[in-house]
Parts: structure tokens; C-alpha cells; sequence
């Protein structure tokens, strides 16, 4: 039984050691010269103006959580949308129920004003 995973092993291996080489061949065999523009901080285009590593505003988070929450839901119409001849009825209430519950987040965040950017 372990006899039929050998060759998944031998992927695995095969695969880091490919990838060990070459991150090492990288290594020795690039190029070296650093100059002054190379090794500069690059923002936008100009110098920086403030500090690299200031806090962002909680919203940030917050809008960028949300849009992952209803992304991540939304991708779940897309297999069901295949098998909608095969689902029935039940499928399509149960996608009802689901997307009655997604409504239902998306008007609590809107109320709360989770998507409103100052």
C-alpha cells in the first residue's frame, strides 16, 4: 500500500531539490552590482516622505477583510451555477437561504457604515 505514494515522494523531492539548486545557481552565478539607484528606496517614484512602516487605518483592514468575506461567498455561486439541473429544488433553496444570509451580512456592514471610506 505505501508502495503507491513512492512516486509522490519521489515528486516531492525531486521538486525541492530542483528548486534548491536553482535558488543556490541564482546565488553564485548572478550578477553582482549594487550602485547607489539600485539600493535606493523606491516609492512611487520619489523619495519617501514619511516613514516606511506607519500604521494604516483599521478601515483598511476592515474594507479589504470584507471584500475577501464577500468574494470568497460569491465564488460558491460558480459551481452551484454547473450542477443547477442536477440540485433540484432543494439546490436551489439552499442557494436562496445562503444568499438571503449574505444580504442580510452585507446590509448589517452597510448599516453599520463599515463601507463607508472618510
Amino acid at each position: 500500500m505505501l508502495a503507491e505514494y513512492v512516486p509522490i515522494l519521489l515528486f516531492i523531492i525531486v521538486g525541492l531539490g530542483l528548486g534548491a539548486v536553482l535558488i543556490v545557481a541564482g546565488f553564485i552565478l548572478g550578477p553582482r552590482r549594487p550602485d547607489e539607484e539600485k539600493l535606493s528606496p523606491y516609492e512611487c517614484g520619489f523619495e519617501a516622505f514619511e516613514d516606511s512602516r506607519m500604521r494604516f487605518d483599521v478601515r483598511y483592514y476592515l474594507v479589504a477583510l470584507l471584500f475577501i468575506i464577500f468574494d470568497l461567498e460569491i465564488a460558491f455561486l460558480f459551481p452551484w451555477a454547473i450542477v443547477l439541473d442536477e440540485v433540484g429544488l432543494f439546490g436551489v433553496a439552499a442557494m436562496g437561504l445562503f444568499l438571503v444570509i449574505l444580504l442580510i451580512g452585507f446590509l448589517y456592514e452597510w448599516k453599520k457604515g463599515a463601507l463607508e471610506w472618510e
